[in-house]
């Protein structure tokens, strides 16, 4: 449009030009004089569509632009309250699943009346002993008492002796020995329990402690006569560990109880294999009836020996209280174990 305007100016102007040149002489001042009024209305009528044009296209342009910029705001209005919408939908389902979740935690703790957090019992740490009754004694490491008015078995930390009736390694070598002497132990005055910094329960919902007679330590006395070895150490349950070690290592230099044999108390357990089978002599039938051999079955069940010789010949480290060989005569010192060394 504006291209067009203009020509059509030029080609005005260029017409009014070539027929002032045709004009006569005479007729010149007086064409003159009106040519300049038509020449400026020509610019005038050229000027004017211009710039008409130009307004045109401005406003045009203009009432686009608008015209785009309302249609993007209408569209953000419309965005905005889905977003606000979705959102609060979101918050409100995390809301009710919180809410749903924190419901199932509570009848889950309700239904086993434990933590729903604390899967394992945790410990004070504390050093105090705590006192408990007797109900009877497992096996060398392992007793049943009376705890917070629940009858419990207490595994005693640290340590381990030789099995009694163990379904998959029998009776080992020394058990009933350990068994023996630890119910002479925790039956001979005020039984008390303490726990270390770790956890209290194991996986078959045993007590974890440390057992205490008269406030002396069950676990050293067993060490210390050879009847138990350091074993199952989990940190943080490690609070008496290196006396335990200490003590160990002197009843293993005496070749005390499991120390006797060789290579039986090992790391990972006891190796019955390596601990020779006693069998009756064939020259027992033929001894005299007098008592000459080391030892004679009698009726009841019990071993008889001449001395605590002749009994170390069969067992090394003395027999406790209660054992099939034990003689009150032989038990000098009377604390319940006769013949040890």
């Amino acid at each position: 449009m504006k291209v067009i305007l203009i020509i059509i100016g030029l080609l005005f102007i260029g017409l009014l030009y070539c027929g002032m040149n045709k004009i006569k002489q005479k007729e010149v001042k007086r064409t003159s004089k009106m040519a300049s009024p038509l020449l400026i209305t020509g610019l005038v009528v050229v000027l004017s569509g211009c710039a008409g044009s130009f307004d045109e296209n401005e406003s045009t342009d203009k009432a686009t632009e608008e015209h785009v910029e309302t249609v993007e705001i209408e569209k953000l209005e419309e965005k905005a309250p889905a977003e606000d919408s979705s959102k609060k939908e979101n918050k409100k389902t995390e809301t009710e699943t919180s809410s749903n979740s924190a419901t199932a935690v509570e009848k889950n703790s309700a239904s086993t009346g434990k933590p729903a957090s604390a899967k394992k019992t945790e410990t004070s740490g504390t050093t105090a002993q705590v006192p408990v009754k007797l109900v009877k004694t497992i096996d060398g490491d392992t007793i049943k008492v009376l705890y917070n008015g629940q009858e419990i078995n207490v595994r005693y930390l640290l340590i381990d002796t030789p099995e009694t009736s163990h379904p998959r390694l029998g009776k080992q070598p020394f058990g009933e020995e350990a068994k023996e002497r630890n119910r002479q132990l925790v039956n001979s005055g005020a039984l008390t329990l303490e726990f270390d910094i770790g956890e209290r329960i194991d996986k078959y919902d045993r007590l974890l402690a440390y057992v205490y007679v008269d406030g002396k330590s069950v676990q050293e006395t067993l060490l210390a006569e050879g009847l138990a070895r350091v074993a199952y150490v989990y940190p943080p349950n490690t609070r008496h560990l290196t006396p335990f070690e200490e003590v160990q290592a002197g009843a293993k230099k005496k070749g005390l109880g499991i120390w006797s044999v060789e290579n039986y108390a090992t790391d990972s357990g006891f190796n019955s294999d390596v601990v020779p089978v006693t069998k009756p002599s064939s020259s027992t039938a033929k001894s005299p009836t007098t008592p000459s051999t080391p030892s004679v079955n009698v009726a009841d069940g019990q071993e008889w020996f001449k001395n605590c010789t002749e009994l170390r010949k069969k067992y090394p480290n003395g027999v406790p209280e209660g054992h099939a060989a034990y003689q009150s005569k032989m038990d000098r010192d009377k604390d319940g174990y006769a013949c040890e060394k």
